[in-house]
């Protein structure tokens, strides 16, 4: 499925009516926050660091988000969408003259390595007619200076009442915008007196700022504006959800990971959250995490921090970055219902624990929530204790277990993005027949691939026993039963799809276990 969103009409497309789920699909990170360049508040999926590099900029010293992203694609992630966010920055200015006037540009991407510049010429316009123009815009890469992206524009008007006013044709650039006061002579060519062909360029006359250090809200934003972690919401689904310290020295305050984590159980993603900068020895970490009320199944930490290897000296390094790729990588390779601690699953050489974790002080960490990272197998260390951050309550110990957790997570939103057809269709049990077959055939596969204790699953659908009252809308009934590799007894839940939603309720006979998903 996917959201496209336009002036308050939201169009979307769901997956066709009665097809196979997916029991393997390569798993999607998302990352927020600062760069150099690129789109405000607009998820881009990358597939490489290059990718990265090329549409936000290369690794910024005032920004973990690029380092973040490094680490991603060198642990063996895949699919990352990365939403970019700003506090106060502004985009680049370049004024054309217009006769004592200007048309004046403004660059849609803030940033200081922002490079758009802009030409004007007069081909093909008749010489009597003096207020068309044709304008060229070009964003250049800022170090090879070669054209990165192009729009040209014939016969614009810079009267505000022609149906070619630069300023309504520009809503349409995904480079720059108009500002007033708009001018009131049509720009001069920057056609070379002496030249026939080709234009000159009018670089910025005033450069893009980077603004200031990420607050909270910045990262949070607005799910009116869709802005900040809600810039993520037309993007069908994610898995794991990471905000990489904000700044030097900085990291999210608990204002923005309790909303990440809301909205991580919205969506059914997982959040990564970093141990904060500073923190040097496990019961630190413990009084951290219990201050400060972290505790959600939706949520996995670690500890401590990485040091280089070769730079013993420098500040440990945040690696959630490369945790998330792990994930990916692991249920690519394995499955989510196994654990990250597994061989081929280690951290790169170039990290070692900033702070040696003994074999008590890592079952406390466990016991806590946190993960410990451990020296591993050819100087790779290994992130043990596969523990999401459920504590302090009986009804969420087995959602404690991280791969019990995610595994969880991927059969609910298999099965809420592959039914959706279902609610437009009419109640009968012919319908609950189809996607009972759907859906046991999904766990089956499951069942194939050893992600159960064993192959006793069981599905069943309800289509119209649950209509409403008033017969506007229904919803519809998916019972699933299973036990997961790692979890001591089944799980059961009750999946309930209609027009207006999905949701996950707990059954008759396990409540106990409803809350995992």
């Amino acid at each position: 499925m996917s959201d496209a969103v336009d002036r308050g009409i939201t169009v979307t497309e769901i997956a066709a009516m009665g097809e196979p789920i997916d029991a393997a699909h390569e798993s999607t990170a998302a990352f927020v926050g600062r760069a150099l360049r690129g789109p405000l508040n607009t998820p881009v999926l990358v597939h490489t660091f290059g990718g990265f590099r090329r549409r936000f900029g290369d690794v910024w010293s005032r920004s973990s988000l690029g380092p973040a992203v490094r680490q991603f694609f060198e642990h063996g992630g895949k699919n990352l969408y990365v939403v970019r966010v700003a506090n106060d920055a502004r985009g680049a200015m370049i004024c054309l003259p217009a006769s004592g006037s200007a048309l004046v540009l403004r660059t849609l991407e803030p940033g200081s390595t922002e490079c758009v510049r802009a030409a004007v010429d007069y081909d093909g316009i008749d010489l009597d007619n003096d207020a068309l123009f044709n304008l060229t815009l070009q964003r250049v890469d800022p170090v090879s200076r070669l054209v990165i992206e192009q729009e040209m524009y014939r016969k614009l008007s810079y009267l505000e009442e022609a149906d070619s006013f630069v300023a309504d044709a520009l809503l349409t650039s995904s480079l720059v915008r108009v500002e007033k006061p708009y001018p009131s002579h049509r720009p001069e060519s920057t056609t070379p007196g002496n030249a026939r062909h080709g234009s000159a360029y009018v670089d910025h006359a005033q450069d893009g700022t980077d603004g200031h250090e990420l607050s909270d809200y910045d990262l949070v934003g607005s799910r009116r504006g869709s802005t900040g972690i809600f810039a993520l919401d037309p993007v069908d689904h994610f898995d794991i959800l990471y905000l990489p310290p904000p700044g030097k020295g900085i990291d999210p305050g608990p204002a923005a990971v309790l909303a990440a984590e809301r909205y991580c159980r919205s969506r059914g993603a997982m959040l990564i959250i970093d141990p904060r900068a500073g923190i040097e020895k496990p019961g630190a970490m413990v009084r951290e995490v219990r201050e400060q009320g972290y505790a959600s199944p939706n949520m996995v930490s670690y500890f401590p921090r990485m040091a280089l290897r070769k730079d013993s000296d420098a500040q440990p390094r945040a690696i959630g970055g490369a945790i998330a790729g792990l994930l990916c990588k692991l249920d690519r390779n394995y499955g989510p219902w196994h654990h990250l601690d597994r061989h081929g699953l280690g951290l790169s050489r170039e990290f070692v624990p900033a702070v040696p974790v003994g074999e008590e002080d890592a079952l406390i960490l466990t016991r806590e929530g946190i993960n410990v990272i451990l020296p591993g197998e050819a100087g790779k260390a290994r992130v043990a204790g596969s523990t999401t951050m459920a504590r302090g309550s009986e009804m969420q110990r087995p959602l404690t277990s991280l791969s019990v957790r995610r595994l969880c997570l991927r059969i609910v939103n298999s099965i809420e993005q592959a039914t959706q057809w279902a609610v437009f269709e009419p109640l009968d049990e012919t319908l609950a027949q189809r996607i009972q077959s759907q859906v046991f055939a999904f766990l089956s596969a499951l069942v194939d691939m050893g992600a159960f204790v064993s192959d006793r699953i069981d599905v069943q659908c309800d289509a119209g026993l649950c209509r409403r009252s008033d017969g506007n809308n229904h919803d519809i009934s998916i019972l699933i039963s299973f036990q997961p590799c790692g979890c001591s007894k089944p799980i059961s839940l009750s999946l309930h799809q209609s027009v207006e939603g999905f949701r996950v309720a707990s059954t008759a006979f396990a409540p106990v276990n409803g809350d995992c998903a």
